[in-house]
């Protein structure tokens, strides 16, 4: 075999041992963030649902009070 060859295949030999490397730090950085991304989408799917039980309350309160208010309002109206 020519030196040249020798070198090209060296090349093309360090070449697939580098992208095989970067692939596995890749396949390790996005499991990383995948993580990471599941427990912030975790964590704003509690706070949503605590947004949404206060509103709803808060709503449920208000329909209430204006209910009564309604109420007496015909009920002095009549």
């Amino acid at each position: 075999m020519s030196p040249e060859l020798i070198a090209i295949l060296g090349v093309g030999i360090a070449l697939a041992g580098l992208l095989l490397r970067l692939n596995a730090r890749i396949d390790r950085v996005e499991s990383s963030l995948n993580a990471r991304i599941d427990r912030v989408e975790s964590s704003l799917n509690a706070r949503i649902d605590r947004v949404e039980s206060s509103l709803s309350e808060r709503i449920d309160r208000v329909e209430s009070s204006l209910s009564e208010r309604i109420d007496r309002v015909e009920s002095s109206l009549s």
